[in-house]
């Protein structure tokens, strides 16, 4: 879409829109707890706030991303109170450049809404509401009608937001704002409404999923799963009482629009790291608005609308917006996730004929010739257990000098935030857990910044840990304490085999040193059937080791469509052989057992786009037949 992207984003700079709606501010505030202090003059503890930050929220952030992704001319309209926070909303919306005539002021029972909140590392605490009581008069909603009215003329869309149950959308402001839609039924109205849905009609709706099935009577919490089936029956439902288009965000399963005729979907954006999901719905929401505005089509209007979702979602403490280079950036090197419904619900498991090798999409078009293998977790073990090295690399990292000596709540903090973050991330690359762990000491700042490591120091770390480990393990097979098979996934090296004397050519890769791989692969007894084959890391590079390397393999070896297939228990190997058009083949490994299904890995393999899944390679036999096809 890269060329129809740049086309459709081109033309935001001529498009003039507005918003009216809940405009709010979001107040960020970092707590320090590492300064306890208890107040002189009642004696309790006090909140220390090291950091705040202010931004715009509810309808204000829909404006403000208008405005990040390049719309020429964006005009707000609601309601602030007479109070400090009202004031810096007009001074938010004078940075953007967004004309705000239509913000009016009503001096009696209102005040500007505003949602503090407090954090501590990245988990936010209970937040303070102001504006919650709010009623808004009659007067001002027919003042705030007429300012919109008299701005049609210029606009080319207008989205209606609602965030707060007592904001502007009284029932005398609905019926006024139902009225002008109905007279300019030539224009683009686009609502994204938590609570009122059902008392609009003739523009687009954008809702989630608990939304849209909340509207046809169903009661689904957020996040809930709901199949494309049952969503493609709500979206027919509520498009016949609207008589509009009706688009559904599905969180990381994507987005899916019913325009009266057919319904388009497009996938989710696989995310890597913390995320923080606040002001997403907002920026889908401008960008699709600013898409269909400029004459976009509602299937590449969702898609610019999920680019544009998946770079907020990635902006942490922060009520997100996304750039058209963002955008750009984003859409040029992100991966989907693959087939969601699959992978979280193993009763939609399909197995080729009574064997346990799980088919995802489809099996090899013609017989593979050249077949890539990750090494860890899918042939070799051994570096299991590599989480409880990392843990403890991690938590020195983050205390640097003050490990010893932390107090006992700083030190179980920030033990409880590294072993959440190595569960999330597990099955990512070791770079970016690193680049992780650098923003993680910087940000508890307990280090001076002058000795703070780039990623790439602090991955050196780790594989020194790491190694120790492994030669340990390699000790042992050499004294003859251990075997091989106790350090190899359950059929592997007779899978290798097997392919070796049909004349398929095998290519090792790993994001491992090029001389410890080789040896590894030596120890285990089956580096010659590589014939020299075998990638590690050369050292030069600072992302991700694995994918470097194997994209050098299919660089160097010319390697690309049917013929080729890439193994592995891993994210990477799979997502790039879909980019190359080769068959992806995950092997859900459990490390420990050595055999069996681990579920954890089922899933994240099938969203890398796995088109089969295997548990182990017992089964080489049906396997190597599938694969090779002779």
């Amino acid at each position: 879409m890269n060329k129809k992207l740049s086309d459709i984003l081109e033309g935001f700079g001529r498009l003039r829109i507005g918003v009216v709606g809940d405009f709010c501010i979001d107040a960020y505030w970092l707590l320090d707890r590492t300064h306890d202090e208890r107040s002189l003059e009642t004696g309790k503890p006090t909140n220390a706030i090291c950091e705040q930050s202010y931004g715009l929220g509810g309808a204000g952030n829909v404006v403000s991303n208008l405005a990040a992704v390049g719309v020429g001319e964006v005009s707000a309209f609601g309601v602030i109170g007479d109070d400090i926070f009202g004031r810096e909303m007009l001074e938010l919306l004078r940075r953007l450049g967004v004309k705000s005539a239509g913000m009016l002021v009503q001096p009696k029972d209102w005040a500007t809404a505003v949602y503090a909140k407090p954090y501590i590392d990245l988990e936010e605490q209970e937040r303070f509401d102001f504006g919650r009581f709010n009623r808004i008069t009659d007067e001002t909603a027919d003042r705030l009608l007429a300012c919109l009215d008299e701005r049609m003329k210029t606009l080319d869309a207008v989205i209606i937001n609602q965030q707060l149950k007592q904001g502007i959308h009284s029932d005398h402001l609905i019926a006024g704002l139902q009225s002008l839609v109905d007279r300019h039924r030539d224009r683009i109205f686009l609502l994204d409404a938590r609570d009122i849905s059902d008392r609009y009609r003739g523009m687009i709706f954008k809702l989630n999923a608990a939304e849209a099935a909340r509207l046809c009577g169903q009661e689904r919490v957020v996040n809930q799963a709901v199949t494309v089936e049952e969503l493609t029956e709500y979206a027919t439902q509520i498009s016949a009482r609207t008589g509009k288009e009706v688009i559904i965000t599905r969180s990381d399963r994507g987005i899916m629009a019913y325009d009266r005729q057919a319904v388009h979907q497009v996938p989710g954006i696989m995310v890597v790291g913390p995320t923080d999901p606040v002001g997403a719905g907002d920026t889908t929401a401008s960008a699709i608005t600013a898409s269909l505005a400029g004459g976009a089509a509602i299937a590449d209007a969702i898609e610019v609308g999920n680019y544009a979702a998946g770079v907020t979602v990635r902006k942490l403490r922060q009520t997100g917006t996304a750039t058209q280079a963002e955008i750009r950036e984003l859409a040029a090197y992100c991966d989907y996730v693959y087939h969601p419904e699959i992978a979280e619900d193993i009763r939609k498991r399909t197995v080729w004929k009574n064997s346990e090798i799980e088919i995802i999409s489809q099996t090899p078009s013609q017989g593979i010739k050249h077949v890539i293998f990750d090494h860890d977790g899918t042939i070799s073990t051994l570096r299991e257990g590599w989480e409880q090295i990392m843990e403890p690399v991690m938590i020195k990292a983050i205390l640097g000098k003050q490990y010893l000596g932390a107090p006992e709540e700083l030190y179980q903090r920030i033990v409880r935030r590294v072993r959440e973050y190595i569960d999330q991330s597990t099955g990512i690359e070791t770079i970016v857990q690193m680049q992780t762990l650098e923003a993680m000491v910087r940000q508890y700042g307990l280090v001076p910044p002058e000795e703070i490591l780039d990623a790439t120091g602090y991955k050196g770390i780790y594989n020194e840990a790491l190694m120790e480990m492994v030669r340990k393990r390699t000790n042992k097979l050499r004294r003859g304490e251990l075997d091989q098979a106790d350090f190899t996934i359950k059929g592997a090296r007779e899978f290798l085999q097997s392919l070796f004397e049909q004349g398929t050519k095998l290519y090792l890769a790993s994001g491992t040193d090029q001389a410890d791989v080789e040896q590894e692969a030596k120890a285990l007894g089956y580096a010659a059937l590589f014939e020299g084959r075998i990638y590690g890391w050369g050292g030069k590079g600072t992302g991700s080791a694995k994918k470097m390397v194997i994209e050098q393999i299919l660089r160097e070896n010319q390697l690309s469509g049917a013929e080729l297939a890439c193994i592995g228990d891993g994210p990477v190997e799979l997502r790039l052989a879909k980019k190359v058009g080769g068959f992806a083949l995950g092997v859900a490994s459990d490390e420990v057992r050595r055999y069996g299904l681990n579920p954890s890995k089922r899933t994240r393999l099938i969203k890398a786009g796995a088109d089969i899944v295997v548990p182990d390679f017992s089964q080489r036999e049906i396997v190597a037949e599938l694969l090779t096809r002779r």
